[in-house]
C-alpha cells in the first residue's frame, strides 16, 4: 500500500471498506476472482482508479487484505473478547485456524486455486500478528527480547498454520480436535523458553 495513506484516518478506512465490499459483491456475482478487474471494483465502489491505487498496489493486494480481514473476523468470532496468551486461548486459536482452513478449502473454486499461495501467506501473516500481540505484553519488561518475541511469533505461527494447511488439503481422516491436541503440544514446547508459566 502507498505510504501516503494514513490507515488510521476514518475516511481512509471507509474507502478501504467500500473497495472491499465492492470486491465481495463482484465475487458473489462471478464466483471467480480472476475475472474481476480493478475498473469494475472502482466503479461499484464509486471511487476512481487513482484512489484504488492509493490504497492497494493491485487487485491481488486487495485480495490479500480481504482474506486477512475475513480470517481476522473468523478468529474474533471464535476467541474470547480479551484473549491473552493462555493454554485455553491457544487451543481455541489453533482450532479456529483448522476450522477456517477446512471451510476455505471446501469453498475454493477450481479457477481460484492459483491464488492459494497468496491466501496462505495472508492467513499466516494474520496469525503471526495475533501471536505477536499476545506475546509482546508477556515479555515487554525486557526490551532486548523484541527480536526473540518476533521470531517466536513467526515460528509458532508456522507451527500452527503448516499442519492446519496440510490437514485441510487432505482427506481429514484425523479429527480437527485431535490434530489441535498434537499441534498444541508442539506450540507449548516452542513457547517454553520464552514463557515459563501460562
Amino acid at each position: 500500500m502507498s505510504g501516503a495513506v494514513n490507515t488510521n484516518d476514518p475516511r481512509v478506512q471507509r474507502t478501504r471498506q467500500l473497495l472491499l465490499q465492492a470486491f465481495m459483491v463482484l465475487l458473489e456475482e462471478r464466483h471467480n476472482i480472476h475475472s474481476i478487474s480493478v475498473q469494475e471494483i472502482t466503479k461499484l465502489a464509486t471511487v476512481n482508479r487513482a484512489t484504488f491505487y492509493a490504497h492497494f498496489e493491485d487487485k491481488y493486494a486487495l485480495l490479500e487484505s480481504w482474506m486477512r480481514e475475513k480470517f481476522h473476523r473468523a478468529l474474533l468470532s471464535e476467541l474470547p473478547a480479551s484473549s491473552t496468551l493462555r493454554i485455553d486461548t491457544l487451543r481455541l486459536l489453533i482450532l479456529a485456524v483448522f476450522h477456517f482452513l477446512a471451510r476455505f478449502r471446501d469453498q475454493l473454486k477450481p479457477a481460484d486455486r492459483q491464488f492459494e499461495p497468496l491466501f496462505e501467506i495472508a492467513l499466516q501473516q494474520e496469525l503471526y500478528q495475533v501471536l505477536l500481540a499476545w506475546l509482546t505484553p508477556v515479555v515487554s519488561r525486557d526490551p532486548n527480547q523484541r527480536e526473540t518475541v518476533e521470531t517466536t511469533a513467526l515460528v509458532i505461527s508456522w507451527a500452527i498454520f503448516g499442519p492446519a494447511a496440510q490437514w485441510s488439503r487432505g482427506e481429514r481422516i484425523i479429527l480437527a480436535e485431535e490434530m489441535v491436541h498434537h499441534v498444541l503440544t508442539v506450540v507449548i514446547a516452542g513457547l517454553s523458553p520464552l514463557i515459563t508459566v501460562m
